[in-house]
């Protein structure tokens, strides 16, 4: 088998994996933190109003990482 003309058909770039795998991290992130502000609510929902701020401040900071890296994906390359 010749690995030379395997390496060579193989194209693209890297930054685009690194991207895919960075999108799991905000994704996980969320799921978390959405989830655990619904559960609270159920226990105790006289709360409600304060979890769902809360939770809206987190859930900005979650999409700003998730942003950085797209950015970081285009510039780098």
């Amino acid at each position: 088998m010749d690995t030379t003309t395997t390496l060579a058909e193989v194209s693209g770039s890297v930054s685009v994996i690194g991207y895919g795998i960075s999108t799991l991290g905000p994704g996980i992130g969320l799921g978390i933190l959405i989830g655990k502000t619904v559960e609270g609510m159920a226990r105790q929902p006289e709360v409600a109003g304060q979890l769902r701020t809360t939770m809206f401040i987190g859930v900005a900071f979650v999409e700003l990482l998730a942003l950085l890296g797209f950015v970081a994906g285009f510039l780098f390359s």
